[in-house]
């Protein structure tokens, strides 16, 4: 079973890691961010990591220290300990999953990225998807899935079939993925997984748009999201064949 993403992904930019700016006290990830972005009418991003109690919790890192006062792993840490933990930036502490799907409560598209929880884009022990695929049986609103760890979106395509999932890709120069394996990065790179997770999109790196295999999967059928524009300039040239951009650092325009 392969289930489309829904037509409000390819419609609104997509803010990254939600609609965050530090200046305006909004950090990355957190409530502040997640209530802009609903303001301006944008689609979010958000990416999960697991807390040593089993919590979805809305983070980018593995580690604390560049997003938080705190040092050390994130899943050393229950989700009410995190709770606890200002953002840099803000005021809040770091949010569950729960706590975002009640607040964006179906109003615009949420994009969430499974983070790879064994550091090496091997299999999981799938608890961090089997908590997410709780959560989010009973949301009601444009919703879907993704990982750069295929591994992720198969336990996703085992235990939400009918969720629209898909595969974040990259260029995966291994300079930039170390300590992942450089024979990793090759297999990776050729997307040859997209099959496999029965996938209806991707979210491609975007300096990396014209590989062939980006456009073999777009005449497929696959819908090309991409990461991340910075500016309008960038996004234009992304447009060409992106059917939609994840961005940061400026106000991506919407479209009429």
């Amino acid at each position: 079973m392969r289930p489309s993403l829904p037509p409000a992904f390819l419609q609104a930019p997509i803010a990254h890691r939600a609609y965050h700016d530090v200046a305006q006290g909004r950090p990355e990830n957190s409530r502040a961010a997640i209530r802009a972005a609903i303001a301006a009418g944008y689609g979010i991003e958000i990416d999960l990591q697991l807390s040593r109690d089993g919590v979805p919790m809305v983070f980018h890192d593995e580690t604390l220290e560049r997003l938080t006062p705190r040092e050390g792993w994130l899943c050393d840490l229950t989700a009410a300990e995190l709770a606890t933990i200002p953002l840099k930036g803000g005021d809040e502490g770091i949010p569950t999953l729960a706590d975002i799907l009640t607040l964006v409560a179906g109003r615009v598209p949420l994009l969430i990225e499974i983070k790879d929880q064994t550091l090496r884009m091997a299999d999981t022990d799938g608890r961090l998807e089997q908590a997410t695929a709780a959560l989010l049986a009973g949301y009601q609103g444009p919703v879907a899935v993704m990982s750069f760890n295929p591994h992720c979106i198969a336990h996703m395509a085992r235990l939400a079939p009918a969720l629209p999932r898909g595969l974040t890709t990259s260029a995966y120069d291994p300079d930039d993925w170390h300590p992942i394996p450089a024979a990793t990065c090759d297999r990776l790179r050729d997307i040859p997984d997209y099959d496999r997770v029965q996938a209806s999109f991707i979210s491609h790196e975007a300096k990396d748009l014209t590989r062939p295999r980006v456009a073999q999967l777009a005449a497929q059928g696959a819908a090309i999201l991409c990461w991340t524009i910075k500016s309008a300039e960038a996004e234009a040239k992304a447009r060409q064949i992106a059917q939609n951009i994840t961005f940061e650092q400026y106000p991506a325009r919407i479209s009429a």
